[in-house]
Formats: C-alpha cells, sequence, structure tokens
C-alpha cells in the first residue's frame, strides 16, 4: 500500500509512505521525493559539425539551418562538381567550410604522410578554386586517434604534429550522434542531447552524406 502523492508540476517534497504486509508481518518504510526546477542551463557553445558532404541532403539541411538561423561547419569531400553550387551556398550563408579529404579511403589517404598531404591539397585547392575561401581547417578520415590507419603503424602521430607545422588546425568532436548508424530520427536526436554536460564547449559529429535523411530530420 502506498500513501501519499506527488504532484510533479509543484516544487516541493513529498512524503511517501510504502507499507507491506506478508501474511501477518507488516514493514514501513518512507522516502522524501523532491520536486527541483530544472538546473540552470550553462553558457556552453555548441559546434555542429557535418562530415562526408556534400550531398543530395545538404540543401535541406541548409534550409533548416537557415530556418534556424544557426552557423555549422562542414567537413567536406569532393564528390563531383555537381555540388559546387552548394559550397558555394555554404559560404554564402555564413557556414564555414572544412576539409575531410578529397577521397575517403583510409588505405589511400593513410598510406604515407606523403598521400595524405596531397589529397588534402586536392580537396584544399577545389574549395579555393570555387568558394575563393583557402580553408585551413581540417578533421582527419576518422579522427585522429581513429583505428583505420593502424595498418601504417604511428602515422597518425606523425600527421597530427606535421598538420599543425604546416599551417592546419584539425578538430575532432567530444559528441558523435551515431547517425551513420541504422538508428532512428529519434535516436540521431537523444544521442546528442544526452551526450550534453558540464563542458563549455562541445563539437557534435553528423554527417550529411547522400541518403543521411534521418539526421536532415
Amino acid at each position: 500500500e502506498v500513501k501519499g502523492n506527488v504532484n510533479i508540476n509543484r516544487l516541493g517534497t513529498y512524503l511517501i509512505t510504502y507499507i507491506i504486509k506478508v501474511n501477518s508481518i507488516y514493514s514501513k518504510t518512507t522516502r522524501n521525493v523532491k520536486i527541483i526546477d530544472e538546473p540552470p542551463l550553462k553558457n556552453s557553445t555548441i559546434y555542429l559539425t557535418f562530415d562526408d558532404g556534400p550531398s543530395r541532403i545538404t540543401s535541406k539541411l541548409l534550409d533548416v539551418l537557415k530556418e534556424e538561423q544557426v552557423k555549422a561547419t562542414f567537413f567536406v569531400l569532393n564528390w563531383n562538381s555537381s555540388y559546387n553550387y552548394l559550397l558555394k551556398r555554404m559560404v554564402n550563408e555564413g557556414h564555414t567550410i572544412g576539409l575531410h579529404g578529397y577521397i575517403h579511403s583510409y588505405s589511400s589517404n593513410y598510406a604515407s604522410v606523403d598521400a595524405y598531404f596531397k589529397d588534402l591539397t586536392l580537396i584544399r585547392n577545389k574549395v579555393k578554386r570555387v568558394t575563393g575561401v583557402d580553408s585551413k581547417i581540417i578533421r582527419f578520415l576518422g579522427g585522429s586517434s581513429n583505428t583505420a590507419s593502424r595498418f601504417n603503424r604511428g602515422i597518425m602521430s606523425i600527421l597530427t604534429k606535421e598538420v599543425i607545422n604546416r599551417g592546419y588546425n584539425y578538430f575532432d568532436w567530444n559528441i558523435s550522434s551515431g547517425d551513420t548508424a541504422r538508428i532512428s530520427n529519434r535516436r540521431v536526436y537523444r544521442n546528442v542531447i544526452r551526450g550534453l554536460d558540464d563542458y563549455p564547449t562541445y563539437i557534435v559529429l553528423m554527417h550529411d552524406y547522400n541518403g543521411n535523411i534521418k539526421t536532415v530530420n
């Protein structure tokens, strides 16, 4: 038997009593239930970042960002020239373009230091040619501590230092939306929201490759 009520819409402390009877034996215990106000939001900065585009869905994503008046960072690949107009639109609407790779191939990009910078130079030159922006913001394929490059042992330790030496800045993330998995729209959202805690800065990893409509949703 439970005695006492809790009004979740009214702040306060509520006493709840639990009475248990087993045969002729009684037991009773109580608990206090506290309904408190939501903690104040911290003054955090959240960066929304999108990898592996542009693609057919990027225009829809840009529409949402424009409607909500939010700026994002796009770490782009070279798919084909038909998406060049989206690179221009990103810049025209105030978003940041970062470099991800000319192609998305771990075996090719991480084959050697020279191979990595050859690929990086190709995407940097394309972005500059199409948009006029000479971007030096990068994101490594798989991030700076990936396991996909382990076939070439030690290359990431070299690259993370060498990109800085050559004037680039690389960015990983501290919240992953998990949107590359077969999950629902709602799960993508929840993965991001649940990652928010007490940090002053968050970098959220999402993707705008072809077909990833759940992230747009």
